[in-house]
């Protein structure tokens, strides 16, 4: 029994190094920390500094900011305003991007075609809107030619309204909603669609039973990540809407309680509900996928 005793007692322990590695603690997990902490620096501390700063009214009580946005029409019809720019918007530039996206697929110069596609990216919203105020404007080449063709009398008014901040949020939009499109088809294996020809399917059998199972995943994604994108719109309803009127978007009204009547704490109350909005809108989307399609989303090239 001594001699047991003693012979566990020599054996020696493994190093704190070890151990740590066995449950999953190793050099290579602290390259996680680098984003971790940017994580917590740039999103988690804002975050819970502007929630803070909402319930901490200049008067009333902690909730008297959420009273007030949502006893005010003008404060809370700015969700719908906002929604109403957002969805048809983002709905539209999928709709574009995905018969586009199976169409450059196929195409040899593909690369060509597609940095065209994308450059309206790297101009940014103020530039796509100045050009916009110019083109569409009522003097702008669109009106004069239609004028001198003979298809117009007078301008239409495709600015400083509905349209303009649409047209505005359609063009920067679009790049990115087709980029991410045209990379989960592209990679889905040819193999796959041949397989469903060589069955007797059509084109349109192809993409409804073959092509969308596999799609809806990431479509969903794209829808998401597109629709916080247009509905933080901020440059194009002031340039090119009616900011006191239709175009009065959320991210207006953060930014005239925060910098016209210097209530930051308002700000950041709208600026949470309009965090919120999008949440519930990307959780529905979510959902609404899990219930479109449930099983495997293999079939990825590679």
């Amino acid at each position: 029994m001594s001699d047991l005793a003693l012979s566990s007692r020599a054996q020696p322990r493994n190093s704190l190094r070890t151990r740590l590695a066995a449950k999953g603690f190793d050099a290579t997990t602290l390259l996680v920390l680098p984003g971790l902490v940017s994580i917590l620096a740039l999103f988690v501390y804002p975050f819970l500094y502007g929630l803070v700063d909402s319930l901490t009214p200049e008067t009333g009580a902690w909730y008297e900011n959420y009273r007030r946005f949502f006893s005010d029409p003008f404060l809370y019809n700015t969700i719908g305003a906002t929604l109403w720019l957002a969805l048809p918007v983002t709905i539209l530039n999928l709709a574009l991007a995905v018969p586009i996206a199976f169409r450059v697929r196929l195409m040899r110069r593909q690369k060509l075609l597609t940095i065209l596609l994308v450059l309206p990216i790297t101009l940014g919203t103020v530039l796509v809107a100045e050009g916009l105020l110019n083109f569409l404007g009522p003097q702008g080449w669109f009106n004069r030619t239609l004028i001198l063709i003979g298809l117009l009398d007078t301008p239409i008014r495709l600015t400083n309204n509905y349209w303009g901040v649409f047209a505005s949020l359609l063009i920067t939009g679009f790049p990115f909603s087709f980029l991410l499109t045209l990379s989960y088809v592209s990679g889905i294996d040819p193999a796959i669609e041949h397989a469903a020809a060589t069955l007797g399917a059509n084109a349109w059998q192809r993409f409804r039973r073959v092509f969308l199972p596999l799609l809806v995943p990431g479509l969903a994604v794209t829808f998401c990540l597109a629709f916080v994108q247009a509905f933080a719109v901020f440059p194009s309803a002031v340039l090119l809407g009616a900011p006191a009127g239709p175009t009065r978007v959320i991210s207006i009204a953060a930014y005239s309680a925060a910098f016209e009547e210097y209530n930051h704490s308002l700000g950041s109350a709208i600026a949470i509900i309009m965090g919120v909005v999008q949440l519930v809108v990307v959780l529905a989307v979510l959902a609404l996928r899990r219930l479109f399609y449930r099983g495997p989303t293999g079939g990825t090239k590679g």
